[in-house]
């Protein structure tokens, strides 16, 4: 299998990478986490360049605000964009919310949200998770009810990034009360500004606020938001969920995480050796930089069969579980070669790697969890993957 990169992809590299030099300022430092408001109001900036080359949604149809670029182009810009750690503060838009449009919504849909996607004018958010269904998300009690050529919603989300900024909402809920759990449910796209959404932030381990509970109380929402049949939103759900799952990101941020580290045990002394000189912390860098290339092969596979106009399943769920399980990994590595600096906060005078170890430490732990826990994901790649029985 040849994963080389034409030298026309190469010099679409290059491009981007220039630009990204020019873009991003020297100083610029990207922390593990939700961003902070001037983090925030800089990626917002930032995206806005970006618009005009249409390099928001690269790989999207021309007619939508992209370039209408191969995937492996898209591959080159994602590695790219992640490596440098420029802010995409839209993914959940871009990266899977879209192509769940092109493939289900209706031409009035599409000519309605996508353009806004890749304008940067319109900032999405994902209403999935509720208080008493993560896991089993189809056991979902928030409700929507037909009442002339509206659905009446009420129910609660929670866990729900970047709520606080998003002007629209992608969501499920229930339909069909007397139907089996997984055919009652509905897909829809909500307007944020609707009378009876009430956003509440959540503050997570790292003392930042970038999830949220949202609760909905007779909020009205048009048949146009229906997106696909109703009652058949699951199907559609688990769509926007392999699209989420076969995220090209996670390769490229940890190389540069990793790249960072062992220049660090490089450097760096611990009793008169260098750390790179101990053999436990050799062996560990080793080990993690032969799971960084499996991650990386796992991740072109996915795309190699997005070429081939496939869903990817359970090799989104295998991509999932390793890159979720890898940040982990490569967060407690450096944190322990970092030694009791690692435990400093970013801003902190002596934190060392801007305190970057200290802060993933924490937030990687939700990536586990987010998009459907490694247990959800390894049930998947059993019964799917394996073909094992389901008990």
């Amino acid at each position: 299998m040849d994963f080389t990169f034409t030298p026309e992809q190469e010099a679409f590299r290059g491009e981007v990478r220039t630009f990204l030099k020019q873009e991003l300022p020297e100083d610029y430092v990207s922390i593990p986490g939700a961003p902070d408001e001037g983090d925030y109001e800089f990626g917002q900036a930032f995206l806005k360049r970006l618009a005009p080359k249409k390099w928001i949604a690269p790989a999207w149809p021309q007619e939508y605000g992209g370039l209408g670029l191969g995937l492996w182009e898209q591959v080159v810009f994602n590695e790219e964009m992640a490596y440098q750690r420029a802010p995409l503060l839209n993914f959940a838009a871009t990266g899977y919310l879209g192509p769940t449009i092109m493939m289900y919504g209706t031409d009035e849909q599409k000519a309605q949200h996508l353009p806004g996607i890749t304008s940067n004018d319109v900032q999405w958010c994902q209403g999935y998770s509720e208080p008493e269904s993560g896991s089993d998300l189809a056991s979902l009690q928030t409700k929507a009810v037909q009442d002339g050529d509206d659905f009446v919603l009420n129910g609660q989300k929670i866990w729900t990034s970047q709520a606080h900024y998003a002007d629209w909402m992608f969501l499920l809920a229930r339909t069909d009360p007397d139907a089996p759990k997984h055919r009652g449910i509905s897909y829809f796209l909500i307007d944020m500004k609707s009378p009876g959404i009430t956003v509440r932030p959540l503050i997570n381990m790292a003392s930042q606020a970038g999830f949220n509970e949202v609760f909905f109380e007779n909020v009205r929402v048009p048949r146009s938001g229906l997106i696909g049949e109703l009652n058949r939103g699951w199907y559609i759900a688990t769509t926007t969920l392999d699209f989420e799952r076969s995220s090209s990101t996670g390769y490229p941020t940890s190389l540069r995480t990793l790249e960072e580290l062992t220049g660090f045990t490089k450097e760096t002394k611990s009793n008169g050796k260098l750390l790179i000189e101990e053999p436990l912390i050799r062996r560990q860098i080793a080990d993690l930089w032969v799971d960084l290339n499996i991650l990386r092969f796992l991740s072109y596979r996915v795309v190699s069969l997005q070429a081939q106009k496939l869903v990817p399943n359970y090799e989104a769920s295998i991509v999932k579980v390793f890159n979720s399980e890898y940040g982990q990994k490569l967060a407690r590595a450096g944190l322990h070669m970092l030694g009791l600096y690692g435990q400093l906060e970013p801003g902190s005078t002596y934190a060392r790697l801007a305190g970057g170890f200290a802060r993933s430490y924490v937030t990687s732990v939700g990536a586990t969890i987010a998009a459907g826990t490694s247990e959800i994901q390894r049930s998947i790649i059993a019964t799917r993957g394996l073909g094992l029985p389901r008990n």
